[in-house]
């Protein structure tokens, strides 16, 4: 997962978490502001109640004479069309006395309990219900009835399905309130009053649906804001990695061969900045020890090659004009034989030189791959013979354009390695393949042996300057570990790639891919 990924989850998940808490908080508001709005109805419509209450003379409930058989139809009606939205239900305790109920709910847990056991059953045998189902009247659990008779004011609001007749149950908003209803006078001309409980409730299916509507209103906004700030943290992070980004192409773009290029230092005096800068310082830093190399390797290859040489004129000099002995022809053999090592170990490390300084020049022309490798073939055929392998050249022939010099060259060592592990068989193959994933047209060589093979724990350094498989063996061999570095010198060079495949007891396979270059129109040329 890249870093602007990251990022921009970081950004979405914090911004979406601060919508989330905002379209929680503004739902918890509104649901309780819509609440709030409900119970301030319902006590204005319950203190409308008490008079319509009193106006039609409401009576207690008496079971040898609850309402006349007239009066009872009469009064709900009045209810239900006075408050057609409302759901009314109360209940009548016969002689009791409200602030008696109180005391005796602050007593004891056993005197609490024989208080709510009355009046649960007093409540079932004076209980009316104007416009509640009286199959599924509203009830109270015993928390809720000690709440509403230990509160100072006698009220309580709670929130229950409540079922009419012949209807399902909703929810509803329902106050409940235990006060002194006034049915009468006695004697004397005072009120006559009796404890109620009257359930004064309001159906929620508005406030559901407002809220319902509302969620969905939110939810759509939070999925806007959510996506909103997905695609803005995208760019903002985008934007904010871009100087990272001109960095990284240009360190890409550095190599051995390339160690002036610096990287740009983008003006946003921040941590980037200072990151390009210290790049660049360390660029310098390995420019100059680069240079102290090349200089070093250059001058000291042309100062060896002389008395080199002359050691090995030297030696090849007592060798054919004078008559030394046995042990001493041994000793000029050894010479002159580590003098030409050292003269080819010289001339490689010049090679390497050129090629680390940037002067490794290139005469490029068109060239036929598979003609070059049969000319190969056959300038290597004696050598091959004599050491017992089959060299073989085979594919198609592709035109490029290229150094054949140096083709040849890069062809010539590897095959020469073939030969030195006792390759039998010996295959050169040359086919048109494109450069994935660019699909850049381009030429893919390829050698092949059936020699021992190669552990893959080396394959990764075989381009290492000096660096051998087998010092023991390939020092006998006259091996300075160049030869690759050499190949892939030259392969870059041209702009292509090298690598080897190989299995240890199957053999190796050495690819180089070469872009095709710049070939002339034959069709122009012709006309």
């Amino acid at each position: 997962m890249t870093l602007r990924t990251r990022l921009t989850l970081l950004y979405t998940m914090l911004l979406s978490g601060l919508l989330l808490l905002l379209a929680l908080a503004l739902l918890t508001v509104m649901q309780t502001s819509l609440l709030g709005s409900v119970d301030a109805d319902l006590r204005d419509k319950y203190g409308q109640y008490t008079y319509l209450a009193e106006r039609l003379g409401i009576r207690p409930y008496s079971v040898t004479n609850p309402f006349s058989a007239g009066e009872t139809p009469l009064i709900f009606s009045e209810i239900r069309r006075t408050y057609p939205d409302y759901r009314v239900q109360f209940e009548s305790l016969l002689g009791e006395d409200v602030s008696e109920l109180a005391l005796r709910a602050a007593g004891s847990a056993r005197d609490r309990q024989l208080l709510l056991s009355e009046l649960r059953m007093a409540a079932d045998q004076v209980r009316q219900t104007p416009s509640v189902d009286p199959n599924a009247p509203i009830h109270l659990t015993d928390a809720e009835l000690l709440r509403l008779l230990q509160n100072p004011d006698h009220q309580l609001l709670l929130t229950a399905p409540v079922k009419e007749v012949g209807r399902a149950a909703v929810p509803t908003r329902v106050l409940v309130t235990l006060a002194p209803f006034a049915y009468g006078r006695n004697f004397d001309g005072t009120s006559k009053e009796v404890a109620t409980i009257v359930y004064f409730g309001r159906g929620l299916e508005e406030t559901a649906q407002t809220l319902a509507t509302l969620r969905t209103i939110v939810l759509v906004i939070f999925l806007i804001g959510a996506g909103t700030a997905a695609a803005g943290a995208y760019l903002l992070a985008g934007q904010a990695l871009r100087p990272l980004r001109m960095v990284k192409r240009a360190a890409d773009r550095i190599g051995g061969q390339t160690l002036a290029v610096r990287v740009p230092e983008p003006q946003t005096g921040d941590e980037v900045q200072s990151l390009a800068h210290a790049l660049n310082q360390m660029l310098d830093r390995l420019e100059g020890s680069f240079e102290v190399q090349r200089r070093f390797t250059s001058d000291a290859s042309h100062e060896l090659r002389t008395p080199v040489t002359a050691i090995q004129g030297h030696a090849s000099y007592l060798l054919r004009r004078s008559s030394p002995s046995e042990q001493q022809r041994e000793s000029l053999n050894i010479i002159k034989n580590e003098s030409e090592r050292l003269t080819s170990l010289i001339s490689s490390l010049l090679e390497l030189a050129r090629s680390d300084s940037g002067v490794l020049h290139l005469r490029r022309q068109p060239v036929l791959s598979l003609l070059l490798l049969q000319d190969i073939a056959r300038e290597l055929a004696p050598l091959a013979q004599a050491a017992g392998s089959e060299l073989i050249a085979e594919g198609q022939d592709v035109a490029l354009e290229a150094d054949p010099d140096r083709i040849k060259q890069v062809v010539i060592n590897l095959v020469s390695n073939a030969l030195k592990v006792g390759s039998a068989h010996i295959r050169l193959h040359s086919t048109l393949e494109p450069m994935l994933p660019k699909g850049v047209p381009g030429l893919r060589l390829s050698v092949q042996d059936d020699g021992p093979g190669i552990a893959t724990e080396h394959l990764e350094r075989l381009f290492d300057r000096f660096y051998r498989v087998e010092e023991s063996r390939s020092r006998d061999q006259g091996g300075a570990g160049l030869g690759l570095a050499i190949v892939r010198g030259i392969v870059d060079a041209h702009g292509g790639r090298i690598w080897i495949e190989s299995e240890v007891g199957r053999g190796t396979t050495v690819y180089v891919w070469l872009p095709l270059g710049n070939l002339p129109d034959l069709d122009d040329d012709v006309a």
